[in-house]
């Protein structure tokens, strides 16, 4: 694609990364084919084409309104045209890159900015997980797109008493939403690593990955935060103390794997973001290896099931088949369905921004899902599974909780 920038964004890092981008689209279309939003939208400025082209408008001059805003706003980022580009276009890259020039630029509506706003300091604060507990406690209440997003209390059960003295060790997540919304999920992976013999620690000073910040316009303010988890993780890393920093959560491993990136530009920090990113890992990563032996101690086979593969673990990670295989030789016996390529809609705070688009995107995803008659579904990260929750009575967990059951340490607990 030919490009001719506006003098204010030619010298710029980001003008620049930006430019090199745009050049590599050569216009073929294929996008469209595999974009959720222009699936059920159709307008090609709901596709990666259409909204390359508004974003090369505003770096050549033209300045952006609040329909340009829309626009990029409806992306769900899910990086399947990525996947499906065959001249290695980054969109991801550069879609960063177009909300942020255009959020300097247009001002967004006052109950935008709003709800923003309070979803950041909501998420990133300590009261997060009493206003969890609270909102349990009035779910039947609440508005259904806030009932929605809160789960039900499980038992989270008991955690081995001597992780620390496996030679294995390895870093887990402690700064997410997930320990106060679904604590099950970090439970069952600490239980079912020990039992392969790898204890699990937390870095007391490390915090939210900084996605929901990047995602809901304060770049800078996540760049912070990816400072900080950087300082916190990589003193363990380059001593010794542990192997990798495991990832339960693939929207987490995403980012994170993605900080050499966000911070290329940053001299302090570049170099230690490279030497942290090569020890990010899935936790389908950690325990492929250990199928056979993980699978001889399960006591219950797992029931049928059909696996949701997250658009940040196929897509952007390109982990795609990695816990589909893992979990074959595991015993899991999986149930294919159509479309399992495609977005089902949660993409972060997007199905609380963007309700209706994600509530059909999620209804598509599980009358695919319901038609192969899966007994449970299981995905690996916690917003694809809460929100798909919200839309079927048939259980949806993270499938190292079914695999954590079926250890038999905690009978039935996750499947109630």
């Amino acid at each position: 694609m030919q490009t001719n920038l506006a003098p204010w964004a030619r010298d710029t890092d980001q003008g620049q990364d930006a430019d090199e981008i745009l050049r590599r689209c050569v216009h073929c279309g294929f996008c469209l084919a595999t974009c959720p939003t222009y699936q059920i939208l159709g307008d090609e400025r709901d596709s990666p084409r259409g909204r390359i082209y508004l974003m090369k408008q505003v770096l050549e001059g033209v300045e952006p309104t609040q329909a340009t805003q829309e626009h990029l706003d409806r992306c769900l980022t899910c990086r399947n045209c990525e996947t499906t580009c065959p001249s290695g276009v980054e969109y991801g890259a550069l879609v960063d890159i177009g909300r942020n020039l255009v959020d300097q630029r247009v001002q967004r509506p006052w109950l935008q900015r709003l709800t923003r706003t309070l979803l950041r300091r909501l998420l990133n604060s300590p009261l997060f997980g009493p206003a969890m507990k609270l909102g349990r406690l009035l779910r039947p209440a609440l508005p259904g797109v806030l009932k929605n997003k809160i789960p039900p209390a499980r038992v989270v059960g008991a955690l081995p008493a001597n992780g620390a003295r496996h030679p294995r060790q390895v870093l887990i997540l402690a700064g997410c939403v997930q320990p106060a919304m679904m604590p099950t999920i970090d439970a069952a992976t600490i239980r079912v690593l020990d039992a392969l013999g790898i204890g699990t620690r937390v870095a007391p000073d490390a915090g939210c990955c900084g996605a929901i910040n990047f995602h809901l316009d304060a770049q800078e303010a996540a760049l912070q935060q990816m400072r900080a988890n950087i300082d916190a993780w990589l003193p363990l890393i380059d001593s010794g103390q542990v192997e990798a920093i495991i990832m339960n959560a693939s929207g987490c491993g995403a980012m994170v794997k993605e900080y050499a990136h966000h911070l290329r530009h940053d001299r302090d920090y570049v170099a230690k973001a490279l030497r942290l990113v090569d020890k990010v890992r899935d936790v389908a990563e950690i325990v492929a290896p250990h199928a056979a032996q993980l699978k001889a101690l399960m006591k219950t086979p797992p029931a049928p099931a059909a696996f949701h593969p997250p658009c940040t673990l196929q897509h952007w990670q390109g982990l795609r088949g990695v816990s589909e295989r893992m979990l074959l030789d595991l015993g899991f016996r999986l149930q294919p369905f159509a479309e399992s390529h495609l977005c089902c809609g949660s993409a972060g705070t997007y199905s609380i921004t963007q309700p209706e688009l994600a509530k059909s995107l999620r209804d598509r995803k599980l009358g695919a899902i319901a038609a192969a008659q899966p007994e449970c579904i299981v995905s690996s990260n916690i917003g694809c599974i809460t929100h798909l929750q919200s839309g079927t009575a048939t259980p949806v967990r993270h499938w190292i909780e079914i695999v954590d059951q079926a250890l038999g340490a905690q009978p039935g607990d996750s499947l109630s």
